[in-house]
C-alpha cells in the first residue's frame, strides 16, 4: 500500500465507536503509525506490518 501523513485509509473493520466509521486519518509516520478514528477523535499507534493486514483502501486528501 502507498500511503502518506494526512491520508485517509479505509479498513476493513470499522471501529466500534457509536459512530461505525470505518475511515481513519493517518497522523504519524514512523516504523509505528498513528491513525485517528475520524467518527469519535481517538487515536492509536499500530505497527506498519499490522495496518498493512487492515488496510483496504487508501483515499487520497
Amino acid at each position: 500500500m502507498n500511503y502518506d501523513l494526512n491520508d485517509i485509509v479505509v479498513l476493513k473493520k470499522p471501529h466500534p465507536c457509536l459512530k461505525r466509521s470505518k475511515e481513519f486519518l493517518v497522523v504519524r509516520m514512523g516504523a509505528d503509525i498513528r491513525i485517528k478514528c475520524l467518527g469519535c477523535e481517538k487515536t492509536f499507534l499500530l505497527s506498519r506490518a499490522d495496518l498493512e493486514e487492515k488496510i483496504e483502501k487508501v483515499v487520497k486528501k
